[in-house]
């Protein structure tokens, strides 16, 4: 038999009001109180009807995440998070994937899932700036990823530009000079790769270092075959760097494959540095020094954003005024990649 609201106050000598405060987390509820209706939740095993809770307030408790692609390490990482976070706030999540492109982004921005969503975490890569402001869907929108908008919507990235800046920066602290970047792609200024491919140019420049183009790769995707191909042809084409800043750990990875292939020590000959800190970049024959977004961070940002905007109302309503700038921090990991293997522990 389901235990109710009625059979935790009976136990705990409270009324179903005071029970109902405690559930839904009310603070205007003594530590005492609190306690005592907690340990008759936990001696019943009651659990809260949280479908009932969320259509008393027309909502459905479920928040949807779009990402490029949930193959990707990076993006499962952080869906798992989002989750974890979601959960916190008593909410489902829904997740898709667009594989990057335009249409299924429109798709997922047109209300495909109206009534069925309270809201939208949504990483684009293909939309532009009126594909979003042409959007009539009511749920609330929440932009992660890099590409910047300037549009009445919440969003969360870390400076990419600054934290490419780190990554060169401590390839050069460590000697290194001729640093290749992989992971060029097209001329869209507001991508991710076009910011750190710009932190790379700016680095090197603050340090009176010429960025050479001849040892900027461009990439058709960003999965490991990806840094292959990118890393054969810098190769191929005579370039021989002594220090790789790649888009992506994948792209690194793959890189460093190659490497290995055609003779060449990381970090003894090639220092590399990626970015994401996947789990894969841990456990390799070298550990790779990778630039680590805080994707929990990101998670509990993007998450509390759409619960924010579903009781304070949208950016232009809600106190305080407009869209919100969020942006999580970020570190560099040094590891064997660039430093070579210590007697230290292997992981961070």
């Amino acid at each position: 038999m389901r235990v109710s609201l009625k059979d935790v106050a009976e136990q705990a000598g409270v009324s179903i009001k005071t029970v109902s405060n405690v559930v839904n987390k009310y603070e205007h509820v003594t530590p005492a109180t609190r306690e005592k209706v907690q340990a008759a939740i936990d001696a019943l095993g009651y659990r809260p009807n949280l479908t009932a809770r969320h259509l008393r307030k027309g909502r459905t408790g479920i928040i949807a995440l779009a990402v490029p692609e949930l193959g990707n390490p990076y993006f499962a990482e952080l869906a798992g998070a989002v989750v974890d976070t979601a959960a916190e706030h008593d909410y489902t999540v829904l997740l898709d994937h667009t594989q990057g492109r335009r249409e299924r982004e429109l798709l997922v921005t047109q209300g495909f899932r109206a009534r069925v969503i309270d809201g939208l975490i949504l990483n684009p890569l293909e939309l532009e700036a009126e594909d979003l402001a042409s959007r009539t869907d009511e749920a609330p929108l929440v932009l992660i990823g890099e590409r910047r908008y300037d549009l009445p919507y919440d969003h969360i990235a870390i400076d990419n530009i600054a934290a490419a800046r780190a990554a060169v920066r401590h390839l050069l602290d460590i000697g290194r000079r001729r640093i290749a970047f992989l992971g060029a792609r097209g001329d869209r200024h507001s991508h991710p790769a076009h910011l750190r491919l710009l932190g790379w140019q700016a680095e090197l420049a603050a340090s009176g270092v010429t960025a050479d183009e001849a040892l900027i790769a461009r990439v058709e995707g960003w999965d490991r075959a990806d840094g292959a191909t990118a890393m054969a042809a810098l190769l191929d084409a005579g370039q021989h760097p002594d220090a790789v800043f790649a888009y992506n750990d994948l792209i690194a990875i793959g890189a460093m494959r190659v490497m290995a292939e055609r003779g060449l020590r990381v970090p003894q000959d090639v220092a590399v540095v990626g970015f994401d800190d996947l789990t894969e970049g841990r456990y390799g024959a070298v550990t790779l020094t990778t630039v680590a977004p805080d994707k929990r961070a990101i998670a509990r940002m993007a998450v509390e954003s759409i619960v924010g905007r579903l009781t304070d109302g949208p950016p232009e309503e809600a106190p305080g005024g407009g869209p919100r700038q969020l942006q999580p921090e970020f570190a560099l990991l040094e590891r064997e990649s660039t430093v070579g293997r210590s007697a230290g522990p292997p992981l961070d």
